[in-house]
Formats: C-alpha cells, sequence, structure tokens
C-alpha cells in the first residue's frame, strides 16, 4: 500500500485550468481517469487526510503509485480526452460498464447499389441506416417479414444475390411477393433504391403517410371493381397496422428522445435506455456497473452518455436526452452531445406529462435489471470470493491471488511443441491477456525442459520492462549481480508473449529484444504483459514445478507463488514439498485450479492444432516465390494432382493461364528439389490413395484427428505421458 504523500506533486505545479488526470500503479497501469475544470482543485482533494476520503476513493490513492496530467483549453475537450482516455487504457477503478451481449439492430446497407435489409450487431458502418437496439434479433426478424409485404426490399447475402443473377431465378421470397427481384430485373436499381428509401422512413416513423396512400389506393381499386388488387393492398394494411402495433405510441408523434434511468445501492448501479423514434418506442437496452469510485447519479449519468454516443454522429444522437439527474456541470456535457449531433440536443430532467411518466416505466425496468442482476451476482461473487480465500489458505498465501496465470504444454508425440499461458482476475478470464509460445529452445519432447523455457522466456520480458521503466537503478537485476537483462531473447528466436494473431508467432525475433516495439505500444505505454501474477500454476507435477520454480529463481524473483495440478488425483504440488496438498473434493478453491488448469490446456491445444494443420497442409508449391493461392490452384486443376505436375515441361506448366515463364521455372525447380510426398491414406478406411485424389496440400478431407498430447499429466490412447 502506497503512501499518497510518497507521489503528490510539488505545491505551484499543478496548474489551475481544465484537463484530464491519470493515477498509475507501481506497474504503470492506469488505474483510474478523471477530468477537472481546475485540476489544482481536483487533484489536491486526492492529498488529504485519509481518514476524509470515500472507501473507494482511499483504495485508489492507496494502490496508486504517480499520477500525471495534461492541459486542455475548454472543458469539453476534457470531456472528450476522458472518455478517449477510459476507452484506451480501461482503469480498474473508473465505473464502467458491463453489457452481457451485444445488442442487434435493424440494419438497411443503402452504401450499396441495391440496398439490403438485414440484422446487424457490433460496430457501426459509414452508409448504412441503422434502427434499434432490439432486445432480441427474432424480434426484428418479425417486423421484417410483415413489412416486406409492403416494402419489397432485398433481405439476401451477396452470394444468394449474384447465384440468382447468374441463374436469372430468383429465390423464394421473389417468387411469393416478398422481395422485388432486382437480382434478375424486375426492378431497377433506382426503383429498388426508392423502395429501401420508403422502408427507411416508416422505421423512421412516418408511418401515417404509407397507410393513408395504401387506404386511398385500396379503395379506388374497389371502385374500379379491382377486388383482387383491392384485397391485396387491405392485407398489406393490416400488415403494416400489425409492425405499428409491435411498437405502441408512448409520446407524441414525431417525437425523437432516449430516456435513460438508473437504479443503486451503495456497490452497485443498472442504467436503462428506452430509445423513442417517431413517438415508438423501437429499442432497449441496460448495462450494470460496479461503483468502484465515489459517484453520484449525475456523475454515473455523464459515463453513461459517454459510452452511449461516444461513437454516434448525426441522427444517430436524438434531438432530446432525458435523464434522473443532470452532470455537474451539464454546459459541457450537452455541448458535446450537441457536436455529436450537428445541431442543438436538449439534455434535462422530465417534470410533468407523458415523458415524466414513461421515465417511470424505464426506472421500474431499471431496478427491475438491478435487482435481477443481484439474484445472478451474489452466488457467484461469494462464490469466487471462497474460492481465493481457500487457495490463498491452502498454499499459505499472504492475500488471495487475484492474477492467476497457468501454463501448459501441448505437442503431438515431440512435434510441434507449444504452450499456452491464460490469466484469470477475480476469478474471471481475462482473455485479452491471453499468450502463446513456440518452443524453440531444443527438439523433441521434454515437457519438464518446456515448461523452464516458457517460464524464462515470460518474466524476462517483465523484468525487462521493470528495467526499461526504471524501477531499477543503477542496471542492477532483481539477484543484485549487476547483470543486464537485455538478453531477453538471447538465442535470436524469441517469439514469447506474442499476442493472438500477432504474426511474430510464426517467425523469429532477432537481435536485440528492445528494438522496435517488442515491449511497448506506439505510443510507448507498457504492454499487459509486463504485469506480474500473485499465483503461477503449471499444469503438471512436481518435475513441472520444480522447472518452473527454478526459473523463477534463475531470474531473482521471489515474490510470485507457484503451484502444481496433476490430472491423475487433482493433487497440488508445491516447491521444495515431497507431499501434495490435497484439497477437498467439494473445494471452491479446487474447482477454480481446475477450470484454470483446463482453460490452459485447451488454448495450448487449439494452438497445436493450428500449427499441426498448417504443417500438413504444406506443398512445394509454397516455396515458389510470388506463386499465390489461386495459381497454385490453377496449376492443380490443369494438371490434376502434384505428381503430373512434377513431370510436365516447362512449356507445359507456361500453358496454365496467368503462368509466365519465369514463374514455370521456378515452379519446375521446386518440384524438383521437394522430395515426392508419402501415399496419403484415408483414415477411414485404410485405404491408399492415389496421387490424384490428393490436393496441392499433400492432405486428405474427411480423416479425424489425432490424439494430442498436452503437457505431461495429460492422457493420450489411454497412457500418460
Amino acid at each position: 500500500m502506497a503512501d499518497p504523500s510518497s507521489y503528490r506533486p510539488k505545491p505551484g505545479q499543478i496548474p489551475d485550468s481544465p484537463g484530464v488526470y491519470k493515477f498509475r500503479d507501481e506497474h504503470r497501469r492506469v488505474i483510474y481517469v478523471g477530468k477537472a475544470k481546475s485540476l489544482r482543485q481536483r487533484l489536491a482533494s486526492y492529498f488529504q487526510d485519509l481518514a476524509g476520503l470515500h472507501p473507494r476513493t482511499r483504495t485508489m490513492v492507496t494502490t496508486a503509485a504517480s499520477v500525471e496530467w495534461t492541459v486542455v483549453s475548454t472543458e469539453v475537450e476534457a470531456l472528450q480526452l476522458e472518455y478517449s482516455w477510459i476507452k484506451e487504457f480501461d482503469p480498474r477503478f473508473n465505473v464502467k460498464y458491463r453489457d452481457d451481449k451485444s445488442y442487434p439492430y435493424l440494419a438497411v446497407t443503402m452504401n450499396e447499389e441495391f440496398p439490403r435489409v438485414q440484422v446487424m450487431r457490433g460496430h457501426k458502418r459509414k452508409g448504412v441506416r441503422y434502427f434499434g437496439p432490439y432486445g432480441h434479433a427474432w424480434a426484428i426478424r418479425d417486423t421484417v417479414d410483415l413489412l416486406l409485404r409492403v416494402f419489397p426490399v432485398r433481405t439476401c447475402s451477396a452470394g444468394v444475390f449474384k447465384n440468382a443473377a447468374r441463374t436469372g431465378r430468383p429465390c423464394l421470397l421473389g417468387y411469393i411477393g416478398k422481395c422485388s427481384a432486382p437480382c434478375v430485373g424486375r426492378v431497377s436499381a433506382e426503383e429498388h433504391r426508392e423502395l429501401a428509401e420508403e422502408f427507411c422512413d416508416f422505421m423512421a416513423g412516418r408511418t401515417g403517410t404509407y397507410i393513408r396512400r395504401l387506404e386511398q389506393q385500396m379503395t379506388d381499386a374497389a371502385e374500379e371493381m379491382e377486388y383482387e388488387r383491392a384485397a391485396r393492398l387491405r392485407d398489406d394494411i393490416e400488415a403494416l397496422k400489425k409492425a405499428m402495433e409491435k411498437n405502441a405510441v408512448v409520446l407524441a408523434d414525431a417525437t425523437d428522445a432516449d430516456l435513460m434511468a438508473v437504479a443503486e445501492d451503495e456497490l452497485e448501479a443498472a442504467v436503462q435506455i428506452f430509445h423513442v423514434r417517431g413517438g415508438r418506442v423501437r429499442g432497449q437496452r441496460g448495462w450494470v456497473t460496479d461503483k468502484v469510485e465515489a459517484v453520484t447519479t449525475g456523475d454515473l449519468v455523464e459515463h453513461a452518455l459517454q459510452q452511449l454516443y461516444g461513437e454516434e454522429t448525426g441522427d444517430s444522437v436524438p434531438k432530446e436526452v432525458l435523464v434522473p439527474a443532470l452532470p455537474d456541470p451539464v454546459e459541457p456535457v450537452q455541448e458535446w452531445l450537441t457536436e455529436r449531433r450537428g445541431s442543438n440536443v436538449s439534455l434535462r430532467i422530465p417534470q410533468r406529462g407523458d415523458k415524466k411518466a414513461l421515465m417511470e416505466t424505464v426506472q421500474r425496468n431499471a431496478l427491475q435489471a438491478l435487482g435481477l442482476h443481484k439474484t445472478k451476482r451474489a452466488s457467484d461473487l461469494t462464490t469466487r470470493s471462497r474460492a481465493l480465500e481457500e487457495i490463498a489458505g491452502a498454499l499459505d498465501l499472504d492475500s488471495a491471488p487475484l492474477r492467476i496465470e497457468c501454463y501448459d504444454i501441448s505437442h503431438l508425440q515431440g512435434d510441434d511443441v507449444v504452450a499456452s499461458m491464460v490469466v484469470f482476475e477475480d476469478g474471471l478470464q481475462r482473455k485479452s491477456e491471453y499468450r502463446r509460445f513456440q518452443i524453440k529452445g531444443f527438439e523433441g519432447q521434454d515437457d519438464v525442459r518446456s515448461m523452464h523455457e516458457v517460464i524464462t522466456r515470460r518474466f524476462r520480458r517483465y523484468l525487462a520492462e521493470k528495467e526499461r521503466t526504471g524501477e531499477w537503478t543503477n542496471g542492477e537485476n532483481a539477484s543484485g549481480d549487476g547483470t543486464s537483462r537485455d538478453g531477453v531473447s538471447a538465442d535470436g528466436t524469441s517469439t514469447e508473449g506474442a499476442p493472438l494473431g500477432n504474426a511474430a508467432l510464426e517467425g523469429d525475433t532477432t537481435g536485440n529484444a528492445f528494438a522496435g516495439n517488442a515491449f511497448t505500444e506506439e505510443d510507448g505505454r507498457p504492454k499487459r504483459f509486463a504485469y506480474p501474477p500473485q499465483l503461477v500454476v503449471v499444469d503438471g507435477g512436481q518435475p513441472q514445478v520444480a522447472a518452473a520454480k527454478r526459473a523463477l529463481d534463475e531470474l531473482g524473483i521471489d515474490d510470485i507463488a507457484v503451484c502444481g495440478l496433476a490430472k491423475r488425483l487433482e493433487e497440488v504440488w508445491l516447491p521444495h514439498e515431497d507431499d501434495p496438498v490435497v484439497l477437498p473434493r467439494t473445494s471452491e478453491g479446487l474447482y477454480l485450479l481446475q477450470r484454470v488448469r483446463d482453460e490452459a490446456h485447451r488454448f495450448a491445444i487449439t494452438y497445436q492444432r493450428t500449427k499441426r494443420a498448417k504443417r500438413f497442409k504444406a506443398s512445394p508449391l509454397d516455396e515458389v516465390p510470388g506463386l499465390g493461392e489461386t495459381r497454385k490452384q490453377a496449376l492443380i486443376k490443369h494438371f490434376g494432382s502434384v505428381k503430373k505436375l512434377r513431370s510436365a515441361t516447362i512449356d507445359q506448366i507456361c500453358e496454365v493461364p496467368g503462368i509466365g515463364r519465369k514463374t514455370a521455372e521456378a515452379v519446375a525447380v521446386a518440384l524438383a528439389q521437394a522430395a515426392p510426398a508419402a501415399p496419403a491414406v484415408n483414415t477411414a478406411t485404410g485405404e491408399i490413395m492415389e496421387d490424384e485424389e490428393v490436393g496441392a496440400s499433400g492432405t486428405t478431407t474427411g480423416s479425424p484427428e489425432e490424439p494430442v498430447t498436452a503437457g505431461a499429466s495429460h492422457e493420450r490412447r489411454g497412457q500418460e505421458t
């Protein structure tokens, strides 16, 4: 626990102007971001007597090890910068609204030649009209199914659309009248776009015009004795009215507003938002947050507005936002919303009438959401806390291990040896901090040696980051021997700790590990890989635990606990102990360790199978420079197999479209140098397949995967490896 006075800025250093400030912990991780009209006054409030601070604020300032700030010219700029930093750093002490799902929207792709109506989730795209969000995707599909009678807009995917255009036959919706079939030219692109515009107008709330127009057309058809057409128009009107009934009128026609309500207690808060467009409720969404800082209802509203409209512009921000309490001060927030919309936005508390009545409904929904969340989470939160306490007691730790890292080794009979690192924080998965490793220090199968290499590489990165940020002085390492930590990848082939999807996993990182951005992001912030755990768990027994402990000792790290979980009897092994710790089978602590170990095993096997599949699909053609997948497939299609391609002359290879003489020569050389592949076997039947049946990858399809060994404690065909 840090003393706030140890990092308190000197008098006169803090400017008396608007700005945004960041508190960082001892590992340079940003733990809190705030804004202030006067940085001097706001920061001074954090460095008063600890007894006078709110408990959560007291925890934050004692966790922090430094504070820094950025001066801006206006409060609106401070609001924008605060939002950006909260999104970037994800501080643990800021209000963060948790949402357990991605809300679906009804989207119309007006950026395409033939606009398409579909369900969309995730980030909004430019040129697409969105309506919602809705609570469920089926609600969108029901609405669309009703509206397609009147507005037969395309709903098919690009592949279906192109196939229909190629064959000259529309899909089923085209035959039953729920699509105007622009794919086969029944309507022009302009006519179809007009239909899409009318669909959007109806969804935006301008419904009366279309109902009256259809009623007039129905009357005219009846007077002209076109009874079948009149009946069809009557059914269209009923479909539109049924779609409108799904969204009852709650406010005056043409009212666009978002209503926000907050239900809170001392620890948590729930926010509910109703989206009203054209006087009708078009969507609903909600969030729940832990109150990890001392906040008022106005502060919660401000944070919710940032999350709700931070990525929105134009009509996505309504003319009116109704809230239960106003942020203090309200002017910067209102000005920020106005900038996002491009025209004036009213931010206020409803006082009377229909809007106040609807706000009460939103408030009831917020109260129900908070109650439901507490019911779901109470047992889970209690269970996780008890599990961490049991682990701390069983392993004789000073405190509960809030961050646990688990490592596992996976291979297939000594080939493609890889390792995984998974992270659990507060008993929950932190998938963004998972890492995977390739074992390159040696060849063959040796789980103990592999574990030693992985732990060494991971914590060398941690120590190197500590040295880079100046947490050590005089260039001394943790063991005090004065040795520099620059040799993070002394073998010149390190790929440790690459994030998921990082191309560096498949290649080598040569030279000094500090080169480029090996340890830092582009803006110089430390990567999360640099943060240490309180507990390291390895998948295995005494040998693996001893290897992990030896690696930490060699690096001079003595403040991280190590244990291993052996699969056979689920025993917990500790370093330098002859007997394991046996937790009761009903122990929540054992259950958490099992979850951590199983997740590491799953992650390792997934990576190992990916590498194995890539190796099995290797082809001699992969070595030809500039030969892409399309031309490789063209060669195989032309000759029928790699065997026939190998016996072809350069002139024959040049006959393939897109293959020039230089490429043909390179193909011939690559195939001549490569040894003929072993005969492929259909593992389902045991039949040896001819080369003509095998594709460019040299593998067959449909064969079951071979079993994979993962670590010293996992079984393979009934035997432990």
